[in-house]
């Protein structure tokens, strides 16, 4: 007989094991607002992130549909933790004044570099070694009112030369893994178990070897 060793429990939070982006946008000034998150999956060349509602990023997707998602490695996260309690809403909502400060500058306060894009206007992170230029489609009301679930359309690709299996366009995973929140706390990816059969990189990487 089995034995059932789970319990019901109620947690705050649901980020298990969701990767960060940076996502960089334009300011009704013209200046940048980079901000990180953890709700983000992609789709064919599509890519969904959730956001909180009161959110500078919500706002300026909402009159500037131009953004860049940068996926930074776990090298990067304390850069990424640097941005976490900084906001670029002045005035800093109600609701977030407990926890946030405003910040014009948040690449310099995060130590990172703006690195100009082909074909939106908001910047890529240089540091990152993946950047997607993308444009929001559409934003929907979810979370009881309190979040935006934003699709964005994948313009353009930037990869790091470093991590592409040479002579192809996949990224290789056993060179570069994407920093990962898991219930708050930072992690990177484990050694490689396997492969799925619809794998093309290992083939690819294995004739380059």
């Amino acid at each position: 007989m089995t034995t059932d060793t789970h319990r019901v429990i109620r947690p705050n939070i649901l980020y298990f094991g969701t990767p960060v982006v940076l996502l960089s946008t334009e300011n009704e000034d013209g200046t940048v607002n980079l901000a990180p998150i953890s709700s983000a999956w992609a789709l064919g060349q599509c890519v969904v992130l959730g956001l909180g509602v009161e959110s500078r990023t919500v706002r300026n997707l909402a009159e500037r549909p131009d953004v860049v998602i940068s996926l930074p490695s776990p090298g990067l996260w304390r850069n990424v933790e640097c941005l976490a309690p900084l906001t670029g809403a002045d005035p800093v909502p109600e609701s977030k004044r407990a926890v946030y400060r405003y910040e014009h500058d948040k690449f310099s306060a995060a130590g990172l570099t703006p690195q100009p894009s082909d074909l939106v206007r908001p910047p890529r992170v240089a540091e990152c070694p993946l950047q997607l230029e993308a444009r929001a489609v559409a934003l929907t009301p979810g979370g009881e009112g309190g979040f935006r679930t934003v699709e964005c359309q994948v313009l353009r690709v930037h990869a790091d030369e470093r991590v592409v299996v040479p002579g192809t366009h996949h990224i290789d995973p056993g060179v570069w893994s994407p920093l990962i929140y898991n219930f708050r706390h930072y992690h990177g990816l484990t050694p490689e178990l396997g492969h799925g059969f619809r794998s093309e990189t290992a083939g690819a990487a294995a004739r380059v070897g």
